[in-house]
């Protein structure tokens, strides 16, 4: 299998963040305690780990068509590259932003593909897609979307209940029928020839701008910076275990109680400097595009729920 489907040792060296666990599994049951330890999760740090979720096997399939697809020659993959117009769909290519005030590239490629593709395949809703991808979204691409899908809005629709929002608030806004910019990312961070440090990042600090990540790492890389804290801290790979974050979508859609927090990928150098590089899946929830459209001429009153 091309993909990588094995969890690397962690260096007893490199000290983690204990990110709170969730149960998927309890969470759909309705279980007060679990949903307790999400808010907590979600309102304190904005990240945690997520069990029992049920996309293992999808999640094998994205490993794979995302080594095919980062193998490409870099001149086939720009020919599918997200542009300037603001969609992210598509092909980046390490380089394209920088990572700090310095002005120090990332090293980081994604590709993109768009949730509104792929349920609509073989009709084309935003672009096209090289054949590495287009032969998978049948069999890979769609049931991972299906899937992550329904794990967001479960989670998002129990943190909108906590909210003391009414009745599927918050689901109307992710409406799956509407188009958005959700997304399934795969993620190549390759190793640097003099070796990975941590000033120097692959994908410099920022917040995510959607309402819900959904990561699936097996190769560690990620930081996150606890609030009160000025010092980067390590997110663990746990085998069965994704990662997930709220992005600023769902901070501005509770008024500032859930949290979205900064983060980095920085691969560290005891471990990982000769890897070819991982190969992510991720899956990236959004508002429907028409409510993403309007916070700047809508009553803030209709926006915050």
């Amino acid at each position: 299998m091309p993909g990588l489907t094995v969890f690397p040792p962690w260096p007893e060296s490199v000290p983690a963040h204990p990110l709170l666990v969730i149960d998927y599994q309890r969470i759909k049951a309705g279980e007060e305690d679990e949903i307790d330890t999400l808010w907590k999760a979600a309102t304190d740090l904005g990240f945690w780990y997520l069990k029992n979720h049920g996309v293992e096997e999808e999640v094998d399939g994205m490993f794979d068509m995302g080594a095919e697809v980062m193998g490409l020659p870099l001149e086939e993959k720009m020919l599918y590259e997200q542009g300037d117009d603001g969609i992210s769909h598509g092909y980046k290519a390490a380089g394209a932003s920088a990572t700090d005030e310095t002005g120090a590239l990332d090293s980081v490629e994604f590709f993109n593909v768009s949730k509104d593709d792929a349920l609509a395949w073989p009709v084309q809703v935003h672009r096209a897609y090289p054949p590495a991808v287009a032969a998978r979204i049948p069999d890979v691409v769609i049931p991972f979307v299906r899937k992550s899908v329904e794990v967001n809005r479960t989670l998002i629709s129990v943190l909108g209940d906590r909210l003391g929002l009414p009745d599927g608030a918050i689901l109307r806004r992710h409406r799956t029928e509407e188009h958005s910019g959700c997304e399934t990312r795969c993620i190549r961070s390759p190793p640097r020839p003099e070796g990975m440090i941590e000033d120097r990042a692959a994908l410099g600090a920022h917040t995510d701008f959607g309402s819900l990540s959904f990561l699936h790492n097996r190769m560690g890389g990620l930081q996150v910076l606890v609030p009160g804290s000025n010092q980067w801290q390590w997110a663990k790979p746990i085998p069965g275990h994704a990662i997930c974050n709220l992005g600023d979508a769902m901070t501005i859609l509770s008024g500032g109680i859930l949290r979205s927090n900064l983060h980095r990928i920085v691969p560290h150098q005891q471990n990982y400097t000769f890897h070819s590089g991982p190969y992510e899946p991720y899956f990236l929830f959004l508002p429907y595009r028409r409510l993403c459209s309007t916070p700047y001429h809508v009553p803030y009153e209709n926006l915050v729920l």
